[in-house]
């Protein structure tokens, strides 16, 4: 199993696999309390549904340079390493939220529904792009 985590200031996407390891299926969007709490939580999600690894999504400028974000969320991967044994890599998320949110709009989905979601289907298609990127 594999879990994946679109890492937001506010929010935290979620999703996982399936069982067999083919398909990206978005789990939850996690509303962020504190650094430590937040952090606490995805570790103990990820231990719960027995994750052999953790993809969390590396935001990068549409050319490939680091912002202010990449910052932010290299600390918090940081300091997820440092909480479990489960391996934590990263993957691009360049366009992901805006694939999500394509999806949600042609879907006609409200902006208030939206929020609740598009995190989460941000994560999974974070978890499609590794997938893909290291199939056997």
């Amino acid at each position: 199993m594999i879990v994946a985590f679109d890492i937001g200031d506010k929010r935290i996407g979620v999703a996982a696999t399936d069982e067999l390891g083919i398909m990206a299926l978005p789990v939850e969007t996690y509303f962020r309390k504190n650094t430590a709490e937040d952090v606490k939580y995805l570790v103990s999600l990820a231990e719960r549904k027995k994750a052999d690894l953790i993809v969390c999504g590396m935001p990068v400028n549409f050319d490939g340079s680091e912002s202010v974000q990449t910052g932010k969320t290299q600390k918090f991967i940081d300091l997820l390493r440092k909480e479990t044994a489960i391996p934590v890599v990263t993957e691009d998320e360049r366009f992901t939220t805006m694939e999500a949110r394509r999806l949600l709009l042609e879907a006609d989905m409200r902006r208030d529904k939206r929020k609740q979601v598009i995190d989460k289907i941000a994560a999974s298609y974070i978890l499609e792009g590794y997938l893909q990127k290291h199939k056997k």
